[in-house]
């Protein structure tokens, strides 16, 4: 295979999406398929996946992907390929009505979370994830599970009935003004195909209607097993699984006279087709622009060109997404954002399309779209240059290895997610092993000549598809259809001149600084770390694990953040964390920092937060030092850029000038205006605002906070050498600048509101809808018992409403439940409850929202729903202890408030009764403290 990669590449990527690419393709070595994989077929046609693997231990996902999805519909059935997704968690065969869902969580697996399905217009798939296997029963009752879903869906009457209000609901709260204008542009984009009307969610008169033997119907005649797959990952004995589904499956009869499974054609276009669609609640000008060109066909996928023609455009979409953005950098840039990628034509899986996405400030449509047309093109006819490929190249050749170090320590689903796209579209699966040995003997086999060769066959003079998303508002003017295909007309009559790539051979820190030293080492048995002191006064936190080969996260922190300046200065505490960012670090501007780092595995951030100010970061190991030099450059040297800053200016205030048309913005105000009594601190910035902008004051402010380091805490932790990178550590960290200054924040007294207040109102939205927060706050002691307690109390009412709200009444598509308690500045609790209905329906839910809560704190709640919840946060806390997220989490917050998030965890959850959980809600319901907000839209 070695031998063939010679000299073949360059041919490959020349003829990409040709008539020639078959023939070329069939004298490549196949790719080979992960040996770790069992695959196999039953005689009825089903496919199976299963694979052993040990992260997380004792879990496994099982998944059932489906060949079917809403473009099977014909125009009576649209909306019914979801509305069966819906359906088959609410009664099978052998887990009729709730007892699916019930069962599931009574062992830990979490409705929404770890037990989900999609329905998209290809495709439909079910997952049970994280399932407890070291349960007893729990592998054959999720294997029958997937059975039901397969072949075994009840579709009650009843049952249906109640689902086609919490559709409808679906429908009402997914309908913004980006979903109506996506279902607009489609019958002008896909005239003549099927996918003129094929969005998963239907037409409510055909889900509110329909009768149903049709849902039957077209459950008996999609759902069967040649167009299914099931994907068993896990720690489990794949012989066993095996056995299982071969006894289990085997009884769902095949369809000889079976329906074909189509998959339907896109028209070529020679002229181009340009679409233009408005809307009253779309705040932004949006264009999306395709250059058509054939898919390939899934049996072609399985040789090494398919995996060189991936590896090919996806650096091309890099390259130019590169270029595109080093323009938003400008004084005056020609758009808010733009970036290109290659995949399917927007909703097609039967042909492709590079495509350029774009953000057009008001007033100027034409120079944006000419912009990034101007900048495909000029790859075009010129291509890219030598020193943009080596960088996009080592950036894509560092995302591999990263893969390849965690070849042990991948999830399962990493693997799911794989042995899905192989299913469904005949993705290769060769293993972390064999891509990693391939991509590394393919990319250098490709020169960049050969990328240039491929641009010109992704962009051609045909095929070209221009769709604008524009909002409906006086005095906004969007171009006509003549105007775009003259701006078209102009840039390919425009005398271009090849990019010019700006490198500088500089390295990130040209100098290392003089370092600090370790003063002293002790080590903390709590969490098993290192502790440092270095002579700067900093502290170092090092915690060592091998949950991952290729990584170590970092956060470095101390107290005081935006808490310490004036409230006069809104503004730009607003913006400070952005703008301070601009210009870049050291002398990089942000785009040469971009260019800089390419190929490396490391980051770090900086930022003011309400009441700390710190740095976050994550690195490989091999990276530690360029991490830590981003960490120094951060404290010591934000780079001032008057054109960045402009720039930053110019696209912030051109996208944030029509956000008011968008409904949700009008409530969100009102409920921030509702909570914090209209405190200072709390306003959206808007912009007329953005000229306020002080560039100058906000530096000052930043380097403020960042000017002592003596006071800060820096904690690492993943897969770090102490003994090895202490000396390393204490080189950048050790030289932080120190003034030893004593502080700590202040309490602005952004206090929630005291009493009861309602707040209703009416705002006109296209489509017909109530949005309402019901929040409950109060004072509470802030410790592990009663954060645990506020999990629990929001996660039960999660419960409830779903079952009392979603289901019986089928009034919503769901009820989010959030709470929190915070130490700083003072201990304190909330609880809020936010959900979305029909404006008709609004006060029948409220009754029940406020009853449950009530209950809640009466009468506690049922056993069940405790031992639910139980399970599923022992199930969680069992995976986070493997996590390296968690433990600097833990490590932070001990650091932070004294309080140790993992210690007796366990313990204290098994311990929590029914009544703990009634009293503390009680406690925080009793205090009175209530805010209802509502905004309304009437029916039309």
């Amino acid at each position: 295979m070695k031998h063939l990669f010679r000299g073949l590449f360059a041919a490959i990527i020349g003829v990409c999406c040709s008539a020639q690419q078959t023939m070329a393709q069939q004298q490549l070595p196949p790719i080979p398929v992960d040996p770790n994989v069992r695959i196999g077929q039953l005689d009825n046609g089903l496919t199976y996946y299963i694979r052993k693997n040990a992260l997380p231990a004792n879990r496994a996902d099982f998944y059932i992907a489906q060949k079917v999805g809403s473009i099977q519909e014909e125009a009576t059935q649209r909306g019914l390929a979801h509305f069966l997704e819906h359906m088959s968690f609410n009664g099978t065969t052998h887990f009729p009505g709730n007892s699916l869902v019930s069962y599931l969580e009574r062992i830990g697996v979490k409705f929404g979370e770890n037990l989900n399905a999609y329905t998209s217009i290809e495709e439909t798939v079910y997952n049970i994830s994280n399932v407890p296997v070291q349960t007893p029963g729990a592998i054959d009752s999720c294997l029958m599970i997937l059975h039901d879903w397969s072949n075994d869906l009840t579709l009650d009457h009843k049952e249906i009935d109640k689902e086609r209000g919490v559709i409808n609901e679906e429908w009402r709260t997914r309908m913004s003004a980006m979903q109506r204008l996506q279902e607009k542009i489609l019958p002008q984009m896909f005239a003549g195909t099927k996918y003129e009307t094929c969005f998963p969610i239907g037409t409510m008169e055909v889900v509110m209607n329909f009768k149903y033997q049709t849902l039957r119907d077209y459950y008996e005649k999609w759902y069967r097993p040649d167009l299914q797959g099931i994907i068993v990952v896990g720690d489990i004995d794949v012989d066993a699984i095996e056995a299982q589904i071969k006894k289990m499956f085997a009884d769902i009869p095949a369809q000889p006279n079976a329906a074909k499974r189509e998959y339907y054609p896109v028209n070529n276009n020679k002229e181009p087709i340009i679409v233009i669609e408005k809307d009253k609640e779309q705040p932004m000008i949006q264009v999306l622009v395709f250059n058509k060109h054939d898919a390939i066909p899934d049996d072609q996928k399985n040789n090494v060109g398919y995996l060189a023609q991936s590896y090919a455009t996806s650096l091309i979409s890099n390259m130019l997404s590169a270029r595109l953005r080093e323009l938003t950098q400008t004084a005056n840039p020609p758009f808010i954002f733009a970036g290109a990628y290659d995949s399917n034509f927007f909703v097609a899986k039967t042909k492709d399309a590079f495509t350029g996405v774009v953000a057009c400030k008001e007033g100027a449509v034409e120079s944006g779209i000419a912009s990034l047309l101007r900048e495909t093109e000029r790859a075009r006819q010129f291509g890219f240059t030598e020193s943009e490929y080596t960088r996009a190249r080592a950036e894509y050749l560092r995302q591999v290895e990263s893969a390849y170090n965690e070849r042990d320590k991948r999830k399962n689903d990493k693997y799911v997610g794989e042995y899905v796209r192989h299913f469904l579209d005949k993705e290769p699966i060769p293993g972390i092993e064999n891509e990693y040995a391939l991509i590394n003997q393919i990319a250098p086999s490709i020169p960049v000549a050969a990328l240039n060769q491929m641009m010109q066959t992704l962009v051609t003079d045909s095929n070209l598809v221009v769709a604008i998303l524009a909002p409906e508002k006086e005095g906004i003017v969007i171009p006509s259809k003549e105007e775009i295909l003259k701006t078209i007309n102009e840039v390919k009559a425009e005398k271009l001149t090849a990019y010019v790539d700006k490198v500088s051979s500089e390295p990130l820190m040209a100098q290392k600084p003089k370092g600090g030293k370790i003063v002293s080492e002790k080590e903390n048995k709590l969490f098993g770390t290192t502790e440092l002191t270095l002579s700067n006064g900093v502290k170092v936190i090092l915690k060592k694990t091998d949950f991952k080969a290729d990584e170590i996260q970092m956060k470095g922190s101390s107290l005081g953040g935006n808490s310490l300046f004036p409230d006069s200065e809104i503004i730009n505490i607003k913006e400070l964390n952005s703008v301070a960012a601009v210009g870049g670090l050291g002398n990089f501007s942000r785009v040469d920092l971009e260019k800089v780092l390419a190929g490396k595995k490391a980051s770090a951030t900086a930022g003011v937060g309400l009441l700390t100010e710190g740095v976050s970061g994550s690195c490989s190991p091999k990276d530690l030092e360029t991490m830590l030099q981003l960490t120094y450059l951060s404290f010591t040297a934000p780079r001032k850029d008057e054109d960045a800053f402009s720039s930053y200016k110019n696209r912030t205030k051109a996208s944030l000038k029509n956000q008011e048309v968008n409904p949700m913005v009008a409530f969100s105000d009102s409920v921030q205006a509702a909570v914090y009594n209209k405190h200072p601190r709390t306003i959206r910035l808007k912009a007329d605002m953005i000229d306020r902008i002080d560039y100058d004051k906000i530096l000052s402010m930043y380097m403020d906070r960042f000017k002592d380091a003596s006071d800060f805490t820096f904690i690492f932790v993943g897969n770090i050498d102490a003994a090895k990178d202490k000396a390393l550590i204490a080189e950048y960290l050790g030289a932080l600048p120190s003034i030893k200054r004593k502080e700590t924040f202040k309490d602005n007294k952004m206090d929630k509101r005291k009493g009861i207040y309602k707040n209703e109102f009416v705002r006109e939205q296209e489509t017909p809808k109530s949005s309402i927060l019901v929040m409950y706050n109060g004072t509470c002691k802030y410790d592990l018992k009663n954060t645990i307690l506020m999990n629990m109390t929001r996660q039960i009412l999660d419960l409830v409403y779903t079952e009392k709200v979603r289901e019986e009444a089928g009034g919503t598509y769901g009820v989010y439940v959030g709470g929190d308690i915070t130490r700083y500045p003072k201990e304190s609790a909330y609880l809020q409850i936010i959900f979305d209905t029909a404006p008709s329906k609004k006060e029948e839910l409220m009754k029940i929202i406020f009853a449950e809560a009530d209950k809640l704190g009466a009468s506690g709640p049922s056993e069940a729903n405790l031992k639910k919840v139980k399970e599923y946060m022992l199930k969680k806390h069992t995976e986070n202890l493997r996590e390296n997220s968690y433990w600097l989490r833990a490590i932070d917050e001990y650091q932070f408030t004294g309080v140790d998030i993992a210690k007796n965890y366990e313990a204290l959850i098994n311990s929590i009764t029914a009544k703990d959980v009634q009293k503390f809600a009680a406690d925080l319901l009793n205090q009175k403290n209530q805010v209802e907000v509502t905004m309304t839209s009437p029916e039309k």
